[in-house]
C-alpha cells in the first residue's frame, strides 16, 4: 500500500472495539492478572502486551503502530516529548567514556543535553560540520558509539548526506540516530537509508494542532530491547490522551503536509525577492546550500524553513516588523496548523561550522490563505523599514 493509505489504517482495528473506527483511550496504570502464571507471563514479556500503565495502553500500541508504519521500522515507542526521545536515544547506547559525533547545527535542546548531562556522564561530544558526508570517517573513533544527524538542521536548514554518513558510521561500528522531524516521517525515509534510530517530536505535524506534547523513537529489532530498557528505566511514559489525539493527527497529516509545503514555498520565494532579505534558508531552492541532495533524498518539503535579513536591521527593527503582526504569531514549536514567527541571535551557537549571516528569523507557514500570509509579511516589512 501507498504511506497515504498506511496512515489512513495503521493502529486502527475496529474488530476488537466493537466496530468502532477510532481506537479508544484507555486510562490505567495498575493491570489486574487472573493467576500467578499469567502475572509471570507478562512482567517476562512487559513489551509485547499490556502490563503496567507505564509501558502502554492499547491506545499507546495503536499509535505507536502508525508510527512504525510511517517511519518503516518493525518498532516504535512513544515517549512524553520530542527531547525525551532524543536523550532517550542517546542514553540507550553512550556511557561513560564513549565518544559522540553530533551535527552542528542540531536543535539547541540537544546540544544542551550533550554539553550538560552527558560531559557529567563522561561522554564527550565532538560537533561536526553538517556538509561533511563521508569525511565523518576522518572524526571516527574506537570510542564513538553514536553518529546523531538531524537534516535539515533546525535553524539554519543544512541538508546533510545521510547515506554517506550512515555508511562510515557504520564501518566504524557506530549506530546513527536521525532527528526526522521536518520532514514528518512522510517525505524523507530513515529506514531506507540505513539509519538506526528515527527520532521525532510528535509535538509538530504528527499532532498537528499545537495541543500535544509527544516524542516517537522508530527502530528494528536490533536495538528495540535496548531503547525500551532505556525508556523503561527513565520512567518515560507517554500519556494515552496524547497519543490518541496525535494518533488523529496522523490520519489526516498526508492532507495537511501538502499545503504546509506549498504555502511555504511560495513565502520562500517571495521573500527571495524582497529587498531587505539577504537570502532565503529553505532545502527545497535552488539557490540553498544541500539542495541537491534533499533532492535526490527526500520527497517533500514541510512548512519550516528560515530567512536572513540584511545587516543593517537592528533587533529594534525586527521588533518593530514582527510585534504587531497579524496571522504570524510568535512562539516556539511549530507544525500545527498556525504560522508562526521567531527571531533569532545573529550567532546561533556552533563549534564547528560558525554562523557568519545576520539577523535570522524563522517561519512556520501555517493553514491560512497564502495571500493572507503574504499580506502579513508586507505590512510587518513596512514596519520594520519606518
Amino acid at each position: 500500500m501507498k504511506k497515504q493509505t498506511k496512515l489512513i489504517n495503521a493502529g486502527r482495528n475496529p474488530e476488537a472495539n466493537f466496530g468502532i473506527v477510532n481506537p479508544p483511550v484507555y486510562h490505567a496504570s495498575t493491570v489486574l492478572f487472573p493467576t500467578v502464571a499469567a502475572l509471570d507471563k507478562a512482567t517476562a514479556n512487559r513489551y509485547e502486551g499490556v502490563y503496567y500503565g507505564l509501558s502502554g495502553t492499547p491506545t499507546t500500541f495503536a499509535f505507536q503502530d502508525a508510527v512504525s508504519e510511517l517511519e518503516g521500522y518493525a518498532h516504535a515507542i512513544a515517549v512524553p516529548s520530542g527531547l525525551a526521545a532524543i536523550t532517550a536515544s542517546l542514553l540507550a547506547f553512550l556511557e561513560n567514556g564513549d565518544h559522540l559525533l553530533m551535527v552542528d547545527s542540531v536543535y539547541g535542546p540537544t546540544r544542551r543535553f550533550c554539553d550538560g548531562m552527558l560531559k557529567r556522564f563522561g561522554v564527550e561530544t565532538t560537533y561536526y560540520n553538517p556538509a561533511i558526508g563521508a569525511g565523518i570517517s576522518d572524526l571516527m573513533r574506537p570510542e564513538t558509539k553514536v553518529v546523531f544527524t538531524e537534516s535539515p538542521g533546525s535553524l539554519t536548514f543544512e541538508v546533510q548526506d545521510i547515506p554517506a554518513i550512515v555508511k562510515e558510521a557504520h564501518a566504524g561500528g557506530a549506530k546513527v540516530i536521525f532527528d526526522n522531524t521536518w520532514a514528518a516521517g512522510l517525505f524523507f525515509s530513515a529506514s531506507k537509508m540505513g539509519v538506526d534510530v528515527s527520532i521525532q517530536a510528535a509535538t509538530k505535524y504528527i499532532g498537528g494542532h499545537s495541543d500535544v506534547m509527544l516524542g516517537t523513537i522508530a527502530m528494528n529489532d536490533d536495538v528495540n530491547i535496548t531503547i525500551r530498557n532505556c525508556v523503561r528505566d527513565l520512567g518515560y511514559g507517554a500519556a494515552p490522551d496524547d497519543c490518541y489525539l496525535a494518533l488523529r493527527g496522523l490520519r489526516t497529516m498526508n492532507a495537511r503536509l501538502p499545503i504546509h509545503q506549498e504555502s511555504a514555498l511560495k513565502l520562500a520565494n517571495w521573500l527571495s525577492l524582497r529587498p531587505e532579505v539577504d537570502r532565503v534558508l529553505h532545502p527545497a531552492l535552488p539557490s540553498c546550500p544541500g539542495h541537491e541532495i534533499w533532492k535526490r533524498d527526500f520527497t517533500g518539503s514541510t512548512g519550516l524553513f528560515g530567512f536572513v535579513l540584511k545587516d543593517n536591521f537592528t533587533k529594534t527593527h525586527v521588533a518593530a516588523m514582527l510585534d504587531h503582526m497579524e496571522l504570524f504569531k510568535m512562539g516556539y514549536s511549530w507544525g500545527g496548523f498556525e504560522s508562526l514567527i521567531v527571531p533569532y541571535d545573529t550567532k546561533p551557537p556552533r563549534s564547528a561550522q560558525p554562523w557568519t549571516s545576520g539577523q535570522l528569523i524563522r517561519i512556520h507557514a501555517g493553514l491560512e490563505a497564502i495571500e493572507d500570509l503574504i499580506d502579513d509579511l508586507d505590512a510587518g516589512f513596512v514596519r520594520l523599514n519606518a
